[in-house]
């Protein structure tokens, strides 16, 4: 037998050598690789930790600002009169710090409720991690109907509305309506004569053929071609006294920070709005008389009457001046406030604004005063930046003479009367009948709202009968941005902040 060399020992051993050095190389290479793994993937869940926490005291900083609104509902300045942001440090419950939270808070417009806040953040890590989110909180006002009423209703045919409808009473619609109409009622006593059904009215109820609702306790007809978006009834009432802003409230907001004027000792005042933040104010001096042969036999009660300035305009009004000019700024609160009728019109651009009609302690109905709307009153913008409420102690009007195509962008407010126009025949003039009114807004009437009178006497374009006048097409259409970006000093729904949109930013 042969014997290996030294040299084939040398070798062998030199091959596990080898072979141990690749092994280690092997093993080392993958222990760092194993370790550098280790170490990013805890670098990556100490990052994901210090995110979540971040996020999570970001939440914590809105959870406090909405507590914050809470106890005060008009301090954005977080108790402070410091600049923003406002920081504050975040701790557990066993009392370790873990970050920050800053707010940044931007106030709600004059009138609006609409509150952004932004919270940002940042954790206690290395290196510090932050989040931001913007929460926007608003309370709601009772403007969350295109109208809403304390009395029965009918809405005719040539009625058309864009936003939902409610009474604590019931509801006759021959129009078309596009969102919900409620009833606080099951059944009622339709008031009209000729009514389809009169006892035992369903609540809401249709009277247009060829499918006519019948009276309670028969089955209910299907007339999506009328109702859009369905009908419902019994639901809880309105609470209407709520609705109406206090007036003796938006007299001493008047007086603070507002405007008010004294009785005009005339027939009223008229005032214009123009669109950089003004408004031209004149003295009514006269107004329209009615012709003998006009007479009030529907609808005509208590103030019945032309509700127009007499023509020609220009010489029955004289400017209301201070230091030579009858034009005003709007004021800081937005409330203006008349102790006397009051006619609006024009147009406004930026601005938001309440007037108000009243004579805070007068209790005899017949001397409650109106606001009258005869000619356009507009907004610029339909995006919530431009904003109009008028609020009556009795009864919103469009007069006698009035625009044949007539806008009113406002929410419109009768605190004890109605939003309407009174009956006026063929013999009170050419006015009598009018074209299209078109309302962006709401409406909030006491008792029965109406600016027609229906029938058959008279033809409006080939499709509805007239026999009282008034406005043969009727379009509401309801101001989404009224429920949360309400006019100045507008009622509001509760007192209470809710979250409307929230986001990561």
């Amino acid at each position: 037998m042969m014997k290996r060399s030294k040299y084939d020992k040398a070798s062998q051993k030199g091959d596990i050598l080898l072979t141990v050095l690749v092994f280690a190389a092997i093993t080392i290479t993958v222990t760092i690789g194993l370790v550098n793994w280790g170490a990013t993937m805890l670098a990556s869940i100490r990052n994901i930790k210090a995110k979540e926490q971040a996020f999570q005291i970001a939440e914590a900083g809105v959870d406090y600002y909405r507590w914050h609104l809470a106890q005060y509902p008009t301090d954005y300045r977080d108790g402070t009169t410091t600049p923003q942001p406002y920081i504050h440090q975040f701790y557990n419950r066993d009392g370790d710090l873990l970050g920050t939270y800053s707010l940044t808070i931007t106030a709600p417009l004059v009138g609006s409720t609409l509150v952004k806040i932004v919270s940002k953040g940042t954790a206690s890590s290395t290196p510090p991690v932050s989040r931001s989110i913007e929460a926007v909180m608003a309370i709601p006002s009772f403007a969350k109907f295109a109208v809403v009423a304390n009395d029965n209703m009918r809405f005719g045919e040539g009625t058309e509305v864009f936003g939902p409808i409610h009474s604590n009473k019931g509801i006759r619609f021959d129009g078309v309506a596009h969102n919900l109409i409620s009833s606080a009622l099951t059944t009622y006593t339709d008031p009209d004569s000729g009514s389809c059904t009169t006892n035992n009215s369903w609540a809401v109820h249709t009277c247009v053929t060829p499918n006519a609702d019948p009276a309670s306790p028969s089955t209910i007809s299907s007339r999506p071609d009328i109702f859009l978006a369905g009908r419902q009834f019994p639901v809880p009432s309105v609470d209407f006294a709520g609705l109406i802003s206090g007036l003796t409230q938006l007299q001493t907001l008047a007086r603070n920070g507002g405007k008010e004027w004294a009785s005009s000792n005339a027939e009223g005042y008229h005032i214009v709005f123009n669109t950089n933040n003004t408004y031209s104010l004149y003295k009514v001096n006269g107004r329209e008389s009615i012709a003998g042969s006009c007479t009030s036999n529907s609808g005509g009660t208590g103030q019945w009457g032309s509700w127009s300035i007499q023509s020609p305009i220009s010489s029955n009004q004289t400017a209301v001046k201070t230091s030579g000019s009858n034009v005003y700024s709007i004021p800081s609160n937005g409330v203006i406030f008349f102790n006397d009728d009051v006619w609006v019109d024009g147009t406004i651009d930026g601005s938001r604004v309440t007037v108000v009609a009243a004579i805070i302690g007068e209790t005899n109905p017949d001397n409650y005063v109106n606001i009258t709307v005869n000619n356009d009153l507009k907004y610029t913008h339909f995006d919530g930046t431009d904003v109009i409420a008028l609020i009556a102690q009795n009864n919103i009007n469009a007069g006698l003479v009035s625009d044949d195509n007539l806008e009113i962008d406002a929410a419109l407010v009768a605190e004890n009367g109605r939003v309407g126009r009174y009956y006026y025949d063929d013999s009170c003039g050419s006015n009598y009948v009018r074209s299209t009114l078109t309302l962006n807004g709401m409406i909030a009437s006491s008792i029965r709202y109406g600016f027609a009178y229906t029938g058959s006497k008279y033809n409006c374009g080939g499709s509805v009968g007239m026999t009282g006048g008034g406005y043969c097409v009727r379009n509401i259409i309801y101001d989404g941005n009224l429920l949360y970006g309400p006019p100045p000093s507008f009622p509001l729904a509760t007192s209470q902040y809710q979250l409307i949109s929230w986001k990561e930013i």
